[in-house]
């Protein structure tokens, strides 16, 4: 094999180490995310609950 097939393989081999390693930060990201957004928006809406009860509670 000359030189330039074997940098030209190992390119493309680190590339696709690369992507992969880009995927799985990716995934991690999104799945810290969802849980993130999930768990505010549970406070979130029982926060709202609570205001809506005390303004129905006073007439409005």
């Amino acid at each position: 094999m000359s030189f330039r097939r074997s940098i030209k393989k190992f390119i493309r081999e680190s590339d696709a180490a690369t992507a992969t390693e880009y995927a799985v930060m990716l995934g991690l990201i999104l799945a810290v995310l969802i849980v993130g957004l999930s768990s505010a928006g549970s406070g979130v809406s029982g926060w709202w609950t609570k205001i809506d009860t005390d303004l129905n509670s006073h007439g409005f």
